[in-house]
């Protein structure tokens, strides 16, 4: 990997999850030293602290507009469902460190494969297979509701009214799963009114996300980046 330097510092990204945040982090701290804001040398803390005032002061970020609220409110409607129930049935094949991943997934299919043919095995395999205490229940995990589970075998429980065994495996952190739904309890749509503050919410993070993006490019476009491409900008960037 190439050395990462931001004006000629080098920068350590181990405990970054990525060279850009690192790097991205020592362009931050530049900046505060530079604004008068932190001390050449101060510990990590005080760095950290000096940013969160750079950010502040420099990058601005709008408040959402009611008709954005409401926008995003249309556009994702279903989302803001109260009350909606699945009825639901699993079986889990937990990836764990050093776990054959590949040998894995493939056991996993072939046994959503034999399942599609014959569902009525499904509580068997279930006590055969699965690495989640539910095996004990036949893969029963009983009434679901929105929040309860990991986001992306959420979005695969309540996305339509499919019921039945899936069709695919879902993939989750935990490992990879065969889901069924036997039934579905529809909840009810929640006012607008209700759910403006979380809206407002999620829209200020994303705004905010996009402006700390586009002012490390602006920054980057100023400083002599090596190792690592934080695609630079010279000039900023219209929101």
């Amino acid at each position: 990997m190439a050395e990462v330097s931001i004006n000629g510092v080098v920068v350590d990204a181990a405990e970054f999850p990525t060279p850009q945040a690192a790097a991205a982090r020592e362009l931050l701290r530049q900046r505060a030293v530079a604004t008068g804001l932190l001390a050449d040398g101060a510990g990590a803390d005080v760095a950290d602290a000096a940013i969160e005032r750079v950010l502040e002061r420099e990058v601005q970020t709008p408040e959402p507009t009611e008709a954005e609220c409401r926008q995003y409110y249309a556009a994702n409607a279903k989302v803001f469902v109260s009350g909606d129930l699945v009825a639901a049935r699993h079986i889990l094949f937990q990836v764990t460190p050093g776990a054959p991943v590949n040998a894995l997934r493939a056991k996993a299919e072939l046994t959503l494969s034999e399942l599609l043919k014959a569902p009525d095995r499904f509580e068997v395999l279930a006590r055969q297979c699965s690495n989640c205490p539910s095996a004990e229940h036949g893969g029963n995990l009983g009434q679901i509701q929105r929040g309860e589970t990991a986001p992306e075998f959420e979005r695969v429980l309540f996305d339509g009214k499919w019921t039945g065994i899936h069709g695919q495996l879902v993939k989750t952190r935990f490992g990879f799963h065969i889901v069924a739904v036997d039934r579905r309890v529809a909840g009810c749509q929640v006012p607008f009114d209700a759910v403006r503050g979380t809206i407002a919410k999620r829209l200020r993070a994303q705004v905010e996300k996009r402006a700390l993006e586009q002012y490390v490019r602006v920054l980057a476009g100023q400083a002599d980046v090596r190792g690592v491409d934080l695609r630079a900008v010279s000039t900023p960037l219209v929101q």
